[in-house]
């Protein structure tokens, strides 16, 4: 098999990011956003998924947290979509309810090649410390349209930290189970014979 991890940059005026991303890794990550739950629900994403993950964000925290998480979110996507490649083998298609206490958040992922996000839910308080708690949808969102996948996200309950960590739970999960290759299947699982 060979080895399915990729390596991105991303510099603009907002942020100055670098990013390394291992589909099939031991759960391993270094994060420093300058957003403490930031690097929580990133180091998170990674312990669960077993992805290797490596995250450095220099951003405008001085104006707010959305270009630095937006910005990652983006960088993160296109390691992944590079990192999966022709995903060829993979089972592609997912889906997981996570729950953390009250919360639940749950994943529909299509390893497509055609990015398209769908949300549902709310979030109960608008931060958890110094992260805006709608910049857990909106990661997501910037994830999708730079993987190249198809997904639906959604959480319910009554705590943000807990929904926000749930979502990145329940998506490091599912994207985990997507990416497995399928022992049955050499090809690229599409009638059309490319994703």
């Amino acid at each position: 098999m060979t080895e399915r991890s990729a390596a991105v940059t991303r510099e603009t005026g907002e942020t100055d990011i670098e990013v390394t991303f291992a589909v099939d890794g031991e759960g391993d990550a270094t994060v420093e956003t300058g957003v403490g739950f930031f690097d929580h629900m990133l180091t998170a994403f990674a312990r669960h998924g077993l992805f290797d993950l490596t995250v450095r964000c220099d951003g405008d925290l001085d104006i707010d947290d959305h270009h630095t998480v937006e910005d990652v979110g983006i960088a993160l996507g296109e390691a992944f979509a590079e990192a999966v490649g022709d995903k060829r083998g993979v089972v592609r298609y997912a889906d997981r309810r996570v729950p953390l206490d009250e919360a639940v958040a749950s994943a529909v992922v299509d390893l497509s090649g055609r990015p398209y996000f769908e949300w549902s839910g709310e979030f109960s308080q608008p931060t958890v410390g110094a992260f805006t708690s709608d910049m857990g949808r909106h990661f997501w969102e910037s994830f999708a349209m730079h993987a190249d996948v198809t997904l639906h996200a959604g959480v319910e309950g009554r705590n943000a930290h807990h929904e926000v960590e749930a979502l990145f739970k329940c998506l490091a999960r599912a994207l985990d189970d997507a990416t497995r290759l399928d022992e049955r299947r050499s090809d690229t699982p599409s009638t059309k014979g490319t994703l």
